[in-house]
């Protein structure tokens, strides 16, 4: 059956005022290594089949899906044929979303401990049409079981299931966890059989499907079907409680039918771990360059459990391959298509219509527009007061209880600016949040919307001036990215991927960990903003000219390429 049925380098340039950027240099070793495909022969990679929890426009909670689309797509340009593998969870209708039932259903074993188990599994595909006019292919592939089907979040649970059942709780992650992830993988391999399909590369995103390259070596059947194969291990997130890791080791060792000396090696502080058992089997990276060094080199490592240092002691090289982003997905200039009030273009300094598009967003927010959110406080109609954003998860992480100290002395120093926030997350900074948007002291200033709405959080990006990121650690950070594309000049903790943004050239950074760090760094933004526009307009243009130049999909892809040159070299 054919396979039905169809997502950076260094940097470079010019700072306003004439500096050069900091580089992370094109020719350094790593470089050298994963571009050698280039310099000799390399066997042809054209068949890329992928495993991922999330997928953007599907099922996402995290950068995960963007990349997962994104390089797919990219794949998919470059000529190739790629098929993307995710759940089918209960928050989904494959008919509307355009997919439909392959003729092919099959059994997965899916052993407890003293029970011999079977999970029936169905397939939905649907293949994008889009995305492979350059002559590539591109399939996705939904598992359709009924351990997915009873799931309406994609990792924890949602507050109409603990509604539903009160164990169930809110933001909790999901009791089957680690089965969801093993039937996955398994019901992939079983899938990539059934079709007759011979991949070049497997590709794993995170822990969630990282137990498949041991799997496809090491389970009679498999090892001998997909000797050819080649293994990659994406790590988006190394941080303690992201590893997917299981402490009940012999349910790992019936579930997953690996050996158990497999399971007995590869143990994380007493747990299963799905990283470090993948790390003899496949090609591995994080997602930026100085997130892997500091991972391998720093005692920030303690954040992931010294994961990285337990690999560095395998002698397991991690390749750092910094995200990129598909520039055309977040353009101002067409604003229908992102549902924005009016165009503008950072590129060019032309910013009339992002005015416009924060005016009408204060407009909608006045009416409480918006039902997908709760909306706690408002924003007075103050144009020329800089407006301070912040999408995304609210968890210390993110850094968000660092943000609130920083409002929390910024906000009776300074009465000259605005903050909009929207997201979700802990409780206990839900409602501290709540209290801050809700003060009286504060009306018209800042304006809090609990839950998520992409369009929302669209608007939100073209309509702010400076964009929060106070992470503690961040493996690589989009939103960076995507805030620098609408004209929103990102102020970053300088650590991981966020080390891209280069500190009064593409956004402003610091270095502590500490709110007043970030109240520092917010500070001299609006300086900037109140004493030098044009600088402002210039950073503008210098982050969008520096994500053209290097960090694109189609420029990082060059990266994954050598990458998988080097997971398929390891097979010989």
């Amino acid at each position: 059956m054919d396979s039905v049925l169809s997502a950076g380098g260094g940097l470079s340039g010019i700072c306003p005022g004439g500096g050069l950027l900091p580089c992370l240099p094109e020719n350094s070793s790593e470089t050298r290594v994963m571009m050698s495909a280039k310099n000799k022969q390399e066997p042809a990679l054209r068949n890329i089949w992928m495993l991922s929890r999330e997928y953007d426009g599907l099922a996402g909670a995290g950068g995960v899906k963007d990349v997962a689309r994104q390089l797919a797509e990219a794949l998919c340009r470059s000529g190739r044929k790629v098929s993307v593998v995710l759940p089918l969870y209960g928050f989904m209708d494959p008919q509307q979303l355009g997919f439909s039932l392959l003729p092919l259903s099959f059994e997965v074993d899916m052993d407890y401990v003293g029970e011999a188990r079977r999970e029936y599994v169905r397939v939905f595909a649907r293949k994008e049409r889009a995305a492979a006019r350059s002559g590539g292919s591109l399939t996705l592939y939904l598992v359709d079981a009924a351990r997915y089907l009873e799931k309406k979040g994609v990792y924890t649970y949602t507050a109409e299931e603990e509604a539903a059942n009160p164990f169930q709780a809110q933001g909790s992650g999901h009791y089957d966890y680690f089965a969801m992830n093993v039937l996955l993988q398994k019901a992939a391999a079983a899938l990539i059989i059934r079709l007759g399909e011979r991949p070049d590369i497997i590709h794993c995103h995170d822990g969630h499907t990282a137990i498949l390259p041991a799997m496809v070596r090491e389970t009679e059947g498999y090892r001998h079907y997909f000797a050819r194969s080649g293994c990659v291990v994406t790590i988006h997130n190394a941080g303690i409680g992201y590893h997917q890791e299981v402490g009940d080791l012999p349910f790992a060792k019936a579930i997953t039918g690996l050996p158990a000396k497999l399971i007995d090696n590869n143990l994380l502080d007493g747990k299963f771990d799905p990283f470090l058992v993948s790390s003899p089997y496949a090609a591995m990276n994080a997602v930026s360059e100085n997130y892997a060094r500091e991972l391998r080199e720093s005692d920030d490592d303690a954040l992931t459990g010294w994961l990285g240092h337990r690999l560095l002691a395998r002698g397991v090289t991690l390749r750092g391959v910094t995200n990129g982003i598909n520039p055309a997905d977040f353009d101002p200039t067409r604003p229908k298509a992102l549902g924005l009030a009016a165009a503008f273009s950072p590129a060019t300094g032309d910013l009339a219509g992002k005015r416009k598009c924060r005016q009408s967003l204060l407009a909608d927010l006045a009416r409480q527009k918006y039902t997908t959110v709760r909306q706690i406080g408002s924003l007075e109609e103050a144009p020329e007061l800089p407006l301070f954003t912040f999408v995304g998860r609210f968890s210390s992480q993110k850094g968000v209880d660092k943000l609130l100290g920083a409002l929390e002395t910024l906000l009776p120093l300074d009465q000259n600016f605005q903050t909009l926030i929207q997201g979700t997350g802990s409780k206990e900074i839900e409602e501290a949040l709540t209290s801050l948007a809700g003060s009286p002291r504060n009306k018209g200033r800042i304006c809090l919307l609990r839950g998520y709405d992409q369009q929302l959080a669209t608007r939100i990006y073209a309509a702010g001036d400076f964009f929060l990121i106070p992470s503690r650690y961040e493996p690589c950070g989009l939103t960076d990215y995507i805030a620098q594309l609408f004209g929103n000049l990102p102020i970053v903790h300088h650590v991981g991927g966020l080390v891209k943004v280069v500190d009064g050239c593409t956004g402003f950074a610091y270095k502590e960990h500490k709110s007043a760090a970030l109240m520092g760094a917010m500070q001299k933004a609006m300086q900037t903003f109140r004493e030098q526009p044009e600088k402002i307009r210039e950073m503008q243009q210098a982050a969008v000219r520096l994500i053209s130049e290097s960090y694109t999909w189609d420029k990082v892809l060059s990266r994954y390429l050598g990458l998988y040159q080097e997971a398929l070299g390891q097979l010989q």
